[in-house]
């Protein structure tokens, strides 16, 4: 009995560890997605509709690339008008 208890909790300790995921060598980054509006609305499209055929990673990665484009690189800063708005 002594030597079952060390022995369950280094099985339990061992299988909550991370998971190493190998990364897709063709999934292109976000960089690759950014610079291609074409293929990027294509990719969403197919994201939208089969999101379990070409994976998260790929999909996450779209989106991303999606905001990126959207947003810029965030370094513009915010400029309101001089003057107020006249409703």
């Amino acid at each position: 009995m002594k030597k079952t208890i060390p022995f369950l909790l280094a099985m339990v300790l061992t299988a909550c560890g991370p998971t190493d995921t190998p990364e897709k060598k063709d999934v292109p980054t976000v960089e690759e997605l950014a610079s291609d509006p074409v293929r990027l609305k294509e990719l969403r499209q197919q994201c939208k509709t089969d999101r379990a055929t070409l994976g998260d990673v790929l999909c996450n990665r779209v989106a991303e690339a999606t905001r990126k484009r959207f947003h810029g690189d965030g370094e513009t800063p915010y400029t309101p008008p001089k003057e107020s708005p006249k409703f």
